[in-house]
């Protein structure tokens, strides 16, 4: 009897990648690299929307590492 674990959708995917050529791994991995970076810029714009939201609400504080912990305390 053979227990026969299935394979995860990671792993269908890296065997996928491994049946293809190399120069079709090369691209792949350029056209990831490529769409990873344009996911990064997105979520940084975003992020940065939110903080200038933040602040336009009114909703930040500056000051100093002094002011901050005495904050703590309070």
């Amino acid at each position: 009897m053979t227990d026969t674990m299935p394979i995860s959708q990671f792993q269908q995917a890296i065997d996928v990648i491994e049946a293809l050529s190399l120069e079709e791994q090369q691209q792949l991995l350029e056209l990831l690299s490529q769409r990873l970076r344009q996911q990064r810029r997105r979520q940084m714009v975003q992020e940065i929307q939110e903080v200038h939201h933040e602040i336009a609400q009114g909703n930040i504080q500056y000051g100093s590492v002094k002011d901050f912990l005495a904050e703590l305390d309070a």
